[in-house]
């Protein structure tokens, strides 16, 4: 469906499995590259101080996503326009780094190809919160705790590339 075909917003049951469908495949693909990788590569690291325990990531991650998923929704509930599908397509490309960051650090075990992903990944989140924020502002507020943790995550994965 392109949005010259589109003069309503997405009916709610259709926004809602589009926003859910992304963030799932990224989250659910990202801990199949994270998890194996936990007890043997990582836990071997030398990690920062300010490294949390393992088990704060997930409940972290999982409050992200809903987040992540809500600020989706909004946006393909929004009237199609331009301005849309420039949102759209930032926001899933960003989408498709969170989850080549999990397969760049953990399944390559490379904190360097890492920091290279998650530098674009923290860019093109800041490219989705300024796009989104031309459509909806609450769409735009919902992606600020991502963006943070996502800059945190980047001193832990600079710090560990520089500390192994």
């Amino acid at each position: 469906m392109s949005d010259a075909v589109l003069t309503r917003p997405l009916p709610r049951p259709l926004a809602a499995l589009l926003a859910l469908a992304p963030v799932v495949l990224a989250a659910a693909l990202g801990n199949a590259a994270t998890m194996p990788n936990l007890a043997g590569w990582y836990a071997n690291l030398v990690k920062p101080a300010l490294n949390p325990p393992n088990w704060v990531f997930g409940p972290v991650w999982t409050a992200l996503y809903l987040l992540i998923a809500c600020a989706f929704y909004r946006i393909l509930r929004s009237k199609p326009s331009t301005a849309r599908r420039r949102a759209i397509s930032i926001f899933l490309f960003q989408m498709a780094l969170n989850c080549a960051w999990s397969f760049a650090f953990f399944a390559a075990h490379s904190p360097m190809l890492g920091v290279m992903v998650i530098v674009a990944m923290e860019a093109a989140i800041v490219a989705a919160i300024v796009l989104f924020r031309r459509i909806d502002k609450t769409a735009s507020r919902l992606l600020w705790p991502y963006a943070a943790w996502v800059a945190f995550a980047a001193y832990l994965n600079a710090a560990v590339w520089r500390l192994n």
